[in-house]
């Protein structure tokens, strides 16, 4: 059954645009879902506990936060093609030598070199499709390159169960590195301009800058979405199986739906009526898919409950992402994308160690409390700075 699935997903998105950055981003991104769902398995496998599962997770974000700064200068100095490329080899041989870590320690030190290659990669895939993307149309553009992510949210986790059910994880790990030198192959295939050396007639710095300030706001809003999102990477799997729930491939698959469902139209509403109309009622239905979670007592109503947290993410994450490129000029983008993976990445990594510690004093529902209570301060900070609801307020709000 995954066989089937990855080759309908790859013919699926393997056809020609100008650039190839949609096709290449959404594999990359399947072969790192894979991994949600079942590298904390693996983990629990070799003796880990659940402090030491939020602890993987956090190490490898962290981890992609420390290249990010660099991303810029780097851009000046060598071609993006180049260094997208050096992302993307990384996180192949790193997605292989999983397999081979005899313990938690090495798994910390694998993910660590995995984190550096994810942060490389991602921020160039949402630099370059930004600056191809017309501006008025940004929050759609960003929104169907989103969806490409979302596809590989839904195939992922349903290749990785199933490959790791079929063939144990020697076969999971190495189907991943499969898959992202497919990715890497692809991308050394593309057409001539893709990407390139920050344009020398803009202002470009070859300094390094730790934080773009103009996008203070929707960072903030994006990390705070990390720790929420980072309950389900790290805890669901787990979760589930205290629960007797049997359907976690299906779960992130009804979550990757109701994601690329929302994206068809929330990249719209944002370029018509700006952050606040999109945000405001995402969070709710976000936070409303995670207290289901805490309700649920079969396995519709945790299906269901991840169509809700779908449509609420799948709405935030593309909206954040197109509010921070809205904020500053061209030859800042990197900055900007720096600055949101980074916080996102933050709150997920720190948000999974203080979640790991919560499972292993309280329990996994706990968890899940605390996501909501997350969620909460995300709709109050939403409120406060964006109430009005003409698309301006975005530069007001990105002032602080």
């Amino acid at each position: 059954m995954s066989e089937a699935i990855a080759v309908l997903y790859i013919l699926t998105i393997v056809r020609k645009n100008d650039e190839g950055t949609y096709q290449t981003n959404s594999i990359m991104f399947m072969a790192f879902e894979m991994l949600l769902p079942t590298l904390p398995l693996f983990v629990s496998h070799i003796g880990g506990d659940a402090s030491q599962v939020g602890l993987v997770t956090g190490v490898f974000m962290f981890s992609a936060i420390l290249i990010r700064p660099f991303t810029a200068s780097l851009a000046v100095k060598v071609h993006k093609k180049v260094l997208l490329l050096l992302g993307l080899a990384i996180c192949a041989l790193m997605t292989g030598a999983y397999y081979l870590a005899p313990n938690v320690g090495t798994i910390l030190v694998i993910r660590v070199i995995h984190g550096l290659g994810f942060g490389l990669a991602t921020t160039y895939f949402a630099t370059i499709v930004a600056e191809i993307i017309p501006k008025d149309r940004r929050g759609e553009g960003m929104g169907y390159f989103g969806v490409g992510e979302t596809v590989a949210v839904s195939v992922g986790p349903l290749i990785g169960t199933s490959i790791l059910v079929s063939f144990d994880f020697h076969g999971l790990f190495y189907g991943g590195m499969g898959i992202l030198f497919f990715a890497l192959l692809m991308t050394v295939l593309v057409p001539r301009k893709f990407g390139g050396k920050a344009n020398q007639l803009e202002p470009a710095s070859t300094s390094v800058k730790l934080f773009e300030k103009k996008v203070l706001i929707p960072s903030l809003l994006i990390m705070l979405t990390g720790v929420a999102a980072g309950s389900i990477m790290s805890f669901f799997a787990l979760y589930a199986k205290d629960q007797g729930f049997d359907r976690v491939a299906w779960f992130f698959f009804v979550i990757a739906v109701g994601s690329f469902l929302v994206r068809l139209v929330s990249g719209k509403m944002y370029d018509r009526l700006g952050p606040a109309a999109v945000l405001i009622p995402a969070s709710v239905v976000m936070m409303a898919g995670i207290l289901l979670i805490t309700l649920s007592g079969s396995n519709l109503m945790f299906l269901l409950s991840g169509v809700l947290y779908g449509f609420g993410f799948g709405a935030i994450f593309p909206a954040l992402q197109t509010w921070c490129i809205d904020l500053v000029e061209e030859h800042e983008h990197e900055h900007a994308m720096a600055a949101f993976f980074n916080f996102f990445d933050l709150g997920i990594g720190g948000g999974s160690i203080i979640l790991g510690l919560v499972a292993s004093a309280f329990s996994y529902q706990a968890v899940y409390y605390l996501a909501i209570a997350v969620m909460i301060l995300f709709l109050l900070l939403c409120l406060s700075k964006l109430g009005k609801k003409d698309k301006d307020s975005s530069k007001i709000a990105g002032g602080g």
